[in-house]
């Protein structure tokens, strides 16, 4: 049977991992989020204190870069995807603010983005992966068969973030969500080295008022599509 890549771009909190993760699932392929990737990488920065201020020790992270290993594992209990970092379990500690405020500060280092690149294409050597990023469709995957660009409204996708994060006693305003998004937004988009930037071929699609179960049935019409060719 005919398999593809399926390369998922687009702004924080969209939900692209949630539909990653279900389109995986729905065609029995490997679902691989990035971004969470490079969160396993902010919070190994984090641990090693190499961020002060807001200023990272790139120096110091580059040499610390060939001590970072991350792991996905299947969950079968909650039918998810586990992370690891170097063999500890990290999937809720790098959802974290603090882990939020560091990523694009950390996928902005070029050495950092070429090794995680590296491994992300090994992964989806053989096809038959959904990956989710900033990246995919323009860097990892340029060639992909399918590829999406998510968007919606900053004040929705904080919204979004923020009823994630409630159930934690110690979850910010959501106004620091929204500041975070539109900080990310910002370093996302300018940043030097891989950019977010949407692909010429990509299919923007934005889900501001889209359900979940509607968000899902109108890509698989395009993954049909796809397969069918």
């Amino acid at each position: 049977m005919k398999k593809i890549i399926i390369a998922i771009d687009g702004l924080s909190s969209t939900g692209k991992s949630t539909l990653a993760k279900r389109l995986a699932k729905h065609l029995n392929y490997t679902y691989v989020d990035s971004g969470a990737m490079y969160r396993a990488v902010a919070l190994y920065v984090l641990e090693k204190k190499l961020i002060n201020g807001g200023e990272l020790n790139t120096p110091k992270m580059i040499i610390e870069l060939p001590n970072i290993s991350i792991a996905f594992e299947h969950n079968m209990d909650i039918n998810s995807f586990d992370v690891y970092l170097n063999d500890v379990k990290v999937s809720k500690a790098i959802r974290s603010m603090e882990v939020s405020n560091a990523v694009s500060i950390v996928a902005a280092i070029p050495q950092v983005r070429q090794q995680l690149v590296r491994l992300q294409q090994q992964m989806g050597a053989q096809k038959g992966i959904v990956m989710d990023g900033r990246d995919i469709g323009t860097v990892v995957f340029p060639n992909a068969e399918l590829k999406l660009f998510m968007t919606a409204s900053a004040n929705i996708r904080a919204k979004r973030r923020y009823d994630e994060l409630s159930t934690n006693s110690s979850s910010p305003s959501l106004q620091e969500v929204l500041d975070n998004i539109n900080l990310r937004d910002e370093l996302d988009s300018t940043r030097k080295d891989s950019p977010l930037l949407k692909s010429n071929d990509a299919i923007e699609f934005d889900n501001s008022q889209l359900s979940q179960e509607q968000q899902f049935e109108k890509i698989m019409e395009l993954v049909n599509s796809c397969l069918q060719l």
